[in-house]
């Protein structure tokens, strides 16, 4: 399957103009991309202000990634704020070309920003099928947490939409890689670029990493742009054979 991510500096708290950012770098996506990852927020940035800026499930910005989906014929995935039954939630969603829909409600809330007062947890672990990879998807802050994300050997790709902060680039790339290596799977992290209204700067860093940690492509710092990169099942499949650590994972019940 061959990813791309787009890295850009999202408008705050301007979904048109993040719109129209993300689709100048749709018309440069490379030939044959199946999967596009944006980052956390991509609409409006990590903005606190859920009740100003929150859309209902499968409205503006779920219509426009169904039309982008299949124009480009591609899957298309990212968060952004969603109110559910009066409640906010930061909702990572999946679309693709013939309409199918996965939704994962973020379940770690950066209580350090106050996420926690704005918007509900997720109370559900999700993994699906796309393209015969099996895809765990989790949003920025979850990285920390690995358990959440514990490969059951249910997964094949874990995908990290977030807005991380310069001042911890190096815990990014530390943890980006270390759930590759445990999980044994590939991982996309999807960061942004630029400065939010609150003055926090993001450089980017967006990481493409194997199962064996080593990275495949890497986002330039501070600078918006596409990265791509192929993964392969088969290499995955014969790393896992060759080196069967999944099997002897400890087991346990996650109580949530």
């Amino acid at each position: 399957m061959k990813l791309s991510i787009i890295q850009f500096d999202i408008s705050w708290e301007n979904r048109s103009a993040s719109l129209g950012r993300i689709e100048h770098f749709l018309d440069r996506l490379e030939p044959a991309t199946e999967l596009v990852i944006l980052p956390e927020m991509f609409t409006t940035g990590f903005s606190m202000k859920p009740g100003e800026l929150s859309e209902p499930p499968y409205s503006d910005t779920f219509h426009w990634m169904l039309n982008v989906s299949l124009k480009g014929n591609f899957g298309i995935c990212g968060s952004y704020i969603v109110k559910d039954n009066n409640n906010f939630f930061n909702r990572w969603i999946m679309v693709t070309p013939d309409s199918r829909v996965w939704n994962y409600d973020k379940r770690h809330l950066f209580t350090m920003s106050g996420e926690e007062k704005a918007f509900t947890r997720g109370t559900s672990k999700i993994t699906f099928t796309y393209k015969d990879t099996r895809i765990c998807p989790n949003i920025c802050y979850d990285l920390r947490f690995p358990v959440w994300s514990r490969n059951m050997n249910d997964y094949d790709l874990l995908i990290n939409s977030a807005n991380w902060p310069e001042k911890r680039h190096d815990v990014w790339l530390t943890l980006l890689k270390a759930r590759a290596v445990e999980n044994q799977c590939f991982v996309a992290g999807a960061n942004r670029v630029g400065i939010d209204g609150e003055g926090i700067r993001y450089r980017g860093d967006s990481l493409i990493i194997s199962p064996k940690g080593k990275i495949l492509a890497r986002g330039a710092h501070d600078t918006e742009c596409i990265v791509t990169a192929d993964i392969s099942l088969k290499e995955l499949s014969e790393f896992r054979k060759k080196f069967p650590v999944l099997g002897d994972a400890d087991n346990f019940t996650l109580l949530i």
